[in-house]
């Protein structure tokens, strides 16, 4: 066949006009039938037609024809891909890699393909092979952090994306959009809104970057910005897809919910439903307006759909947490014993006031209070939930697994090199104000008690304390994003042995260890804010506790709180927390056998706080 023809065929293909090539393929086939090149055309052009099945018998027969090729391989995996057989399509791209394995193109494709098959595991192999091949790729490295961040790999997302900066300007609006959402999904929330920002700038009706940005700024709590962002493109939205109107929705209820209009909420969330058969955060959310207009039969009935869907995407991720097996939270922190403890040499460390104050306490517990309340002191400087001892524990894992069963073999260099490391970790998430006490808040560094205790042994530690059956309710109607504690709440009853399992781990460590410790129980702090201020600024040895005492006008002028209570943290103190559990109370009968060792340990009954104080 003469290059002139192909050359004409290949520009109605790039000019959009895939019927005039198929035309042009048809009128050379008969005197060219087992041209490569002309065949390839032609299955082009009905591919881009839609015309899939006639596509994936041209491009199968390619493969026939020259086996050898990695470029008719990815071509039938495409296709077939787009038909729905993706089984055959993961086969297909696997020869395709199989044939080149330098080509990038198939491994992205299959990467992204195991995406949306919920295969994270397998995708994130796939596509940090994708990466190897050309480590400056920025697509390569955007790809590869999504499946990180699905795969519960955060760290490995932080390190690819570590550059992006040095990225800009991209030059591509869709690669941009792609890097805010894996940024959202790191929780890296403030630089996503960087690129969405500048983004909506050149292309104002931009609507999924609209959208996101909507949702970011709820999170930043600029309400009437997010409104603005969203309300004209829903009216303007002929164009939209069912998906992203339902998104929308979802968005809309969301900030009804937060101007206090339950009803309409409640209604955008009712008619517009799921946004597929794996939504659980719907039903998370819907829960979330039925336990506010006091209606709980709703509110659990939803509940257990979304713990239900929850558990069957996540086994993607993290099988291991969803199997009959596993412990009721799982965790990889080490334990220490007294025997073990006695051994402990002496060794140089930081005294009190230069070593952070750590606030833990099982989640839903008021430790995000607690952290508002200190951080709003000149004195003090706290950051977002960070897994900082979970990284120490792997850099010690990698080096040597037996470290972490006793930390006893750890000499004065090692705990120097792994002060030094946390320190860095820290400045890499906030610019330190040297004249301000760190404060490391994260509930379940209560997990992690003795390598805070081996590397900071004089570290003043705020443990937060809560009735027990309100934190089980409030963990069982949040949307988790770490797996494993999504995997705890599952059931009431896992929440409970977990409770109990954790609860009793702290307390024999504390016993062994310790520590330089106060409780702080969130009862006493909502009922006599102002003293318990004044307790807490005394055991941290502060000269005034009445910064904290406007805790929440600073929490308003923050860009970005990252935690789940970060629209109720910017509230004054109030009571609507206490004894809410009350009103599930026939849901929580079977369970309180469970919790009460811990009832018991903490001077809870079951009679408390049954008629809540008014707000």
């Amino acid at each position: 066949m003469n290059a002139h023809t192909v050359s004409q065929i290949a520009a109605a293909i790039n000019a959009g006009h895939p019927a005039r090539a198929e035309q042009l393929c048809r009128q050379a086939l008969p005197e060219f039938p087992q041209d490569e090149d002309l065949l390839l055309l032609l299955a082009m052009s009905l591919h881009a037609q839609q015309q899939l099945a006639a596509a994936r018998s041209i491009y199968a027969e390619l493969t026939r024809l020259a086996p050898a090729s990695s470029l008719h391989w990815n071509n039938y995996a495409t296709v077939l891909a787009d038909a729905g057989a993706h089984d055959e399509a993961q086969a297909a791209y696997a020869k395709a890699i199989q044939l080149d394995p330098t080509n990038p193109l198939p491994k992205s494709q299959l990467g992204l393909l195991l995406i949306e098959q919920h295969d994270y595991l397998a995708a994130r192999d796939v596509l940090l092979d994708l990466v190897a091949l050309d480590q400056e790729s920025v697509q390569a490295r955007i790809q590869a952090a999504r499946a990180c961040c699905l795969s519960q790999d955060i760290r490995g997302a932080g390190d690819l994306l570590k550059p992006w900066r040095h990225w800009l300007p991209l030059n591509d609006d869709g690669l941009q959009l792609e890097l805010a959402q894996v940024l959202t999904l790191r929780n890296d929330v403030p630089a996503a809104a960087e690129l969405l920002e500048d983004l909506i700038a050149r292309r104002p009706a931009h609507p999924k970057a609209r959208l996101l940005l909507a949702s970011v700024y709820e999170r930043f709590n600029r309400l009437a910005d997010a409104e603005a962002m969203v309300s004209p493109m829903v009216r303007m939205a002929a164009d939209w897809t069912d998906a992203m109107r339902n998104e929308a929705d979802h968005l809309l209820a969301t900030l009804a919910l937060r101007r206090k209009d339950l009803v309409g909420a409640r209604q955008l969330l009712e008619l517009c439903g799921p946004q597929g058969d794996d939504d659980y955060a719907h039903y998370f959310q819907l829960a979330s307006v039925y336990d506010k207009l006091g209606d709980t039969t709703a509110a659990m009935g939803a509940l257990r759909e979304a713990h239900r869907l929850e558990a069957r995407e996540r086994r993607f991720e993290s099988l291991e947490h969803f199997t009959p097996a596993a412990p009721a939270m799982p965790t990889d922190a080490p334990r220490v014993s007294a025997e073990q403890y006695a051994r402990w040499p002496q060794l140089i460390a930081p005294e009190a006031h230069d070593s952070p104050v750590f606030v833990v306490g099982f989640p839903r517990s008021g430790t995000t209070l607690l952290e508002q309340m200190l951080d709003a002191h000149p004195g003090l400087q706290s950051m977002d939930e960070n897994p900082f001892f979970n990284n120490l524990a792997d850099t010690l894992r990698q080096h040597d697994p037996r470290i972490l069963d006793d930390f006893g073999v750890l000499r004065q260099f090692d705990c120097d090199e792994l002060r030094k490391r946390y320190h860095a970790m820290v400045a890499e998430r906030i610019a330190r104000r040297w004249d301000a006490q760190l404060v490391d808040k994260n509930p379940l560094n209560m997990q992690w008690l003795p390598m805070i205790h081996r590397l900071f042994p004089a570290a003043k530690i705020i443990f937060a304390l809560r009735h027990p059956c309100d934190v089980i309710l409030s963990c069982y109607m949040q949307n988790f994003r770490s797996s494993g504690l999504a995997a705890a709440c599952n059931t009431l009853t896992r929440l409970a042995h977990a409770y109990v399992e954790i609860m009793t781990c702290w307390l024999e460590e504390v016993s062994i260890l310790q520590p330089d410790m106060m409780v702080s129980r969130y009862e006493d702090l909502v009922l006599d804010f102002p003293q318990q201020a004044a307790r807490i600024a005394q055991f941290l040895e502060l000269e005034d506790a009445v910064p904290m005492l406007s805790f929440d006008q600073h929490a308003r002028s923050k860009t970005y709180i990252g935690t789940p209570s970060y629209s109720q943290v910017i509230e004054p103190v109030n009571r609507k927390g206490l004894g809410r559990w009350h009103r599930y109370r026939s849901e929580f009968e079977p369970v309180l056998p469970i919790l009460e060792p811990m009832l018991r340990h903490w001077g809870y009954d079951t009679e408390m706080y049954s008629s809540s104080p008014a707000n």
